[in-house]
This record gives structure tokens, C-alpha cells and sequence, in this order.
């Protein structure tokens, strides 16, 4: 197979591997606000991605840095063109990860409150904005070639928020969302387990409608177009997958829904992958201004060089992330949250 088809996939599985793994990260940020009764539960839901929040973001970094090497005129138009978009996500996710090192400081509940809004607004942003981002890649952007060479977007942040970006946007927030409750319930004991799985079941509802709603819409973008089997096959697979899970959470199997949570969110975003192919971006301009796969890949010699170094540390990145979490795999309880934050606790009640 051709190096540019093989890196189009692999970037694909890497996007892939963020949005499972930073998914939950983003849904249990989400479910501060609605499972945190008081602060021992707060602290006990950030305490169930302490050791893995920051690992699971470095799968952006990778794929950005294979996106950038790999398809340069790609990142070059989509970084400068939706430079706005990213640069909130960016933001949010700084705020974010402050929050998470910086609200325990003990400093007062007001303290505490500010870093715990960070947190909810951190997560929620970003995957509302990567949805809607996708959901346009998949509809067509205003994007025209330059005599000079390369593509330029002459929308504006305002050209994204269209119907179908930001149904897209709402389905990945959603998808995210009953993730994070689903890992919750995975990583607790006793009633913050059952409150998680509780407002899964709840979450998980919507989300089947949204999401069903947003896959049919990309099947019938497609419809016609030579790829449009593999695009129906694989938004079947992920509404199937999203039904097992929410059924899996019912049962209380929450390792099952977890996992077909996780095969929603691939099955997904490889049927996003699937409706742009053969283009990485779709001009809604004049479908001759499309940005082909062989048009903005890299050199042959780059491309061999970036598979043999993925090739070498992939598997080693694999290996030491299963380990991570093969060593905090023990469920969380609120008797194992330190006295000094039942005593941050006890203090705001008392004010």
C-alpha cells in the first residue's frame, strides 16, 4: 500500500486513540458538576484520572507532529484556517490541566470553586469544538488552492457553527460525556458508582438519539460517492456499539460499556476518516479546490523515515501506557480521600 494511504490511516488511529483515551478525561471533568455533591466526591472523581489525564493528552501531541510531517499542507490550512477554534481548544485545555494541579493548594472553598468551573468548562469545550471541527471536514469547507502552492480557508469561526457542525459538535460532547460517567462507575465503589452509572443511563438516552441523528446525516452526505459502503458499514458498527454499551451499563457490566464506548468513539471517527477519503479536506467551493491525499503528503523518503521510528516506539508508548493503567486499576472510594480534604469540606459548609 502507498506510504500516504497508510499515514492517512495511521493519523487516523492515533486521532483515534485520543478521543477514547482523552474522552473519558473530558467526561469525567464534564461530571464534576453533576456527581460532585461536595468536595470528597469532587476530589473523588478527579482522583479517577490523576495518574492518567496528562499521558492520555500526549496522543494529540503525536498525532499533531505526524499530521504536521506527514500531510504538512494539511496542518498548514487547517491551523491557519480554523486558527481561532484551535486556539480556544488550547486554551481550555491549559486551564484545564492548571485546575487539576492547583485546586487541591488548600486556599479556601472559593479557591477550590474557581479551578473546579476551570475543569468542567476545560472539558467541555474541546470536544464540542473538535466535533464540530470533523463534522465540517466531513460537509466542506470554503478552501480554495493558491497560485504560490497550498490551500487557504477564507471562512471564519462563524462558517463552522452550521447545523451539521454543530450537531457534530453536540455528539462528540455527548459521546465524551457517558463515556467519563461510564469510567466513573468503573473506578468507584458504593454511591458514586451508582449515581455515575445512574446519570450514564440518562446521558446515554440522549446520546443515542443525537448521535443516530448526526451518523445518518454524514451516511447521506456520502450517498453516491464510491466509498459510501464503508462509510454506511462503519456508522452501523458505531451505532451498534453505542446500543451494546448503553445496555452493558444497564446490566452494571461496566468494563462491557466502557469498552463499546471506547468502539463507538473508533467506529466513529473512522467512518469521518472513510467520508473525506480521498481528500483530506472537501473544498464547498468547487470540489476541483479539494485537497487530495497525494497533493499534500510529504516526501517519499519523509514518509519512510516516519514509518520506521513509528514503527520502533509505537509499541513501545502502547506498552508503557497498558502498564500505567494496569497499575491503577483499583476501584476509588471516598474513605481513601485524605482528612485534609474532608477538612477543605467541613470548611465550606461552615461558610
Amino acid at each position: 500500500m502507498d506510504l500516504t494511504l497508510i499515514w492517512f490511516f495511521l493519523v487516523g488511529v492515533l486521532l483515534i486513540g485520543y478521543f477514547v483515551l482523552d474522552g473519558f478525561d473530558f467526561g469525567v471533568g464534564m461530571a464534576l458538576p453533576f456527581l460532585g455533591k461536595d468536595n470528597v466526591d469532587r476530589r473523588l472523581i478527579i482522583n479517577t484520572i490523576g495518574p492518567v489525564w496528562d499521558l492520555n493528552e500526549t496522543w494529540l501531541i503525536v498525532a499533531g507532529a505526524c499530521l504536521f510531517a506527514a500531510f504538512p499542507e494539511w496542518y498548514a490550512t487547517m491551523f491557519s484556517g480554523l486558527y481561532l477554534a484551535l486556539l480556544l481548544i488550547l486554551v481550555a485545555l491549559i486551564l484545564r490541566g492548571v485546575s487539576f494541579e492547583f485546586r487541591h493548594q488548600g486556599k479556601g472553598p472559593q479557591w477550590t470553586g474557581w479551578f473546579d468551573r476551570f475543569i468542567f468548562w476545560g472539558s467541555l469545550l474541546p470536544p464540542f469544538l473538535w466535533g464540530t471541527a470533523f463534522a465540517n471536514l466531513v460537509q466542506g469547507l470554503p478552501i480554495v488552492p493558491l497560485e504560490t502552492g497550498g490551500w487557504v480557508y477564507t471562512g471564519t469561526l462563524l462558517t463552522l457553527l452550521n447545523p451539521y457542525g454543530l450537531l457534530g459538535g453536540l455528539t462528540v460532547t455527548l459521546l465524551c460525556f457517558v463515556h467519563g460517567l461510564v469510567f466513573i462507575a468503573l473506578k468507584t465503589t458504593g454511591e458514586m458508582r451508582a449515581r455515575a452509572r445512574s446519570l450514564a443511563t440518562k446521558i446515554g438516552a440522549v446520546t443515542i438519539l443525537v448521535a443516530a441523528g448526526f451518523l445518518t446525516w454524514t451516511v447521506l452526505l456520502r450517498a453516491g460517492e464510491p466509498n459510501f459502503a464503508a462509510v454506511l458499514t462503519l456508522a452501523v458498527l458505531a451505532a451498534l456499539a453505542l446500543v451494546i454499551g448503553f445496555v452493558s451499563n444497564l446490566a452494571g457490566r461496566e468494563g462491557w460499556a466502557f469498552t463499546f464506548n471506547a468502539a463507538t468513539i473508533a467506529f466513529a471517527l473512522l467512518a469521518i476518516f472513510m467520508a473525506l477519503f480521498p481528500y483530506l479536506m472537501i473544498s464547498n467551493i468547487d470540489a476541483a479546490y479539494s485537497m487530495s491525499i497525494q497533493g499534500a503528503a510529504s516526501s517519499q523518503k519523509t514518509l519512510e523515515l516516519m514509518t520506521w521510528v513509528a514503527g520502533f516506539t509505537l509499541p513501545l508508548v502502547l506498552a508503557y501506557q497498558a502498564w500505567t493503567y494496569w497499575i491503577f486499576r483499583k476501584r476509588l472510594s471516598r474513605e481513601q480521600i485524605s482528612a485534609h480534604d474532608h477538612d477543605e469540606d467541613h470548611a465550606a459548609v461552615a461558610a
